[in-house]
């Protein structure tokens, strides 16, 4: 039977897939670490998940319990392999005792919320911790999550949901409706959206902008972007207003260079942004006290396209007004 007693272990055991680390996975742990002197959490599943492969998975359990504040808390290492997920469950309690004996790992208590926990805790001859079996607590599941992530996102850390929010960034000249947009879409699609960091650096230097003030933008918009994608009210996406390699072109355009940092910033634009949407020139010209004129503009909005070809990345043209444009970008990202 399992242990309901409440008493304390030496050393515990937590086996799961934790894909993706749930509340419910952390009510799991949270008992174990209570009850345990020591804690070994074993990242595991055949096949993996390619979207969250186990290193993944295990640096969001070590991101969420960190060493300083759970020494007891160790993670256990990918094993070799491993048998399917579909294969019986003594064909899994046979190589998981034959695993942790190569590692020296045995555990007295075993704690699941699962129906197979006493079977396979016997097999260690160790006690069964049952927690929260009938979800009571934390009403989810990995499979449940996995199919409907955004849905359910109320179970997740802001951590790990950030892994399944996508960026995406607008880009284009001066005077093409960015700053707007990236507002309109990030209220349109109920999300976090990022202004344009650059912009106060321009300001408080007076436009007169040096290679190590472009990093600071580059360093400062990513941060913003990291800042936004783990926030409270992030939903699927994280529109963003430009990007580093945009950045990087304004650097070379007006100090005739970029810093290496720049240069590696701009590069990873390439796989950071699920969505690269540019904004068209067909909006009417504003002049705002620190903008040029619309032949500029038209010059800036031929360098940032010809760049995004240059570089290989896909892109959608966004033209007519704020409204248009948000349907325009709801039909690209309605089918994502």
């Amino acid at each position: 039977m399992p242990d309901v007693t409440g008493r304390r272990y030496r050393h515990g055991l937590v086996v799961g897939k934790f894909a993706p680390l749930h509340r419910g996975h952390m009510h799991l742990l949270d008992e174990a670490l209570a009850r345990c002197e020591r804690l070994s959490v074993w990242v595991y599943s055949r096949p993996d998940f390619p979207d969250m492969p186990s290193p993944l998975r295990r640096g969001w359990v070590r991101s969420l319990y960190p060493a300083r504040l759970f020494p007891g808390l160790e993670l256990l290492p990918d094993a070799p392999n491993p048998p399917l997920n579909s294969e019986p469950d003594d064909v899994h309690r046979a190589y998981v005792r034959g695993v942790l004996d190569g590692w020296g790992v045995r555990p007295d208590a075993v704690f699941t919320s699962e129906g197979y926990g006493e079977a396979f805790a016997a097999s260690l001859g160790a006690a069964h911790v049952s927690v929260d079996r009938a979800r009571a607590a934390v009403p989810v599941s990995g499979s449940a999550l996995r199919a409907d992530v955004h849905g359910l996102r109320g179970f997740l850390e802001p951590l790990v949901y950030a892994h399944f929010v996508r960026r995406v960034v607008l880009l284009g000249a001066e005077s093409t409706g960015k700053s707007t947009l990236t507002r309109a879409l990030g209220e349109a699609f109920g999300t976090a959206w990022v202004r344009e960091y650059g912009r106060d650096v321009y300001e408080r230097e007076n436009g007169a902008l040096t290679g190590a003030h472009f990093l600071e933008i580059a360093r400062g918009h990513r941060a913003l972007e990291d800042e936004a994608i783990t926030s409270p009210g992030v939903h699927r996406w994280v529109f963003s207003d430009t990007d580093a390699a945009t950045t990087l072109m304004w650097s070379h355009l007006l100090t005739g260079g970029a810093l290496p940092e720049l240069r590696a910033l701009a590069e990873e634009c390439r796989s950071r942004y699920a969505h690269t949407f540019l904004c068209d020139t067909d909006l009417p010209h504003e002049q705002d006290g620190w903008r040029a004129n619309t032949e500029v503009r038209a010059v800036q909005q031929a360098f940032i396209r010809q760049d995004l070809e240059a570089r290989g990345v896909p892109f959608t043209l966004l033209r007519g007004s704020v409204a248009e444009r948000v349907a325009q970008v709801r039909a690209v990202l309605g089918h994502s």
